[in-house]
């Protein structure tokens, strides 16, 4: 299928950004590096363990507003460092209401179930 990428925005108590980042289904949150959001405002909320890059890794954790298809949730975003890539994780993508067509290879808005 390849890579699903998509442009959104995401705010912080200091301002807001547009970025474009590979949507990871098998990614838990989105990762976003840090120098980005500190520009807009947002604060590390606590650490957590990852495993990653064939071990572990800790990355601090906030909280931001990301808008993505006339759709807008708050969720976790971890702290990348400069060389990671911005991804879109499945929490994310969850919070927006939003999955990936894997037939056409793009976001849908997803089959929510409330029961």
């Amino acid at each position: 299928m390849g890579y699903v990428k998509a442009t959104f925005k995401i705010y912080g108590e200091k301002g807001e950004k547009i970025l474009e980042g590979i949507v990871d289904t098998g990614a838990i949150y989105t990762v976003i590096p840090r120098t980005i959001l500190e520009e807009i405002g947002v604060k590390p909320m606590e650490r957590r363990r990852f495993v990653a890059f064939g071990g572990e890794i800790e990355r601090e954790i906030g909280e931001a507003v990301i808008e993505l298809m006339g759709r807008k949730c708050t969720t976790k975003v971890i702290f990348g460092d400069s060389e990671d890539l911005i991804v879109i994780g499945v929490y994310t993508l969850e919070g927006l209401g939003l999955e990936v067509d894997p037939i056409s290879g793009k976001l849908k808005e997803a089959t929510l179930y409330l029961l």
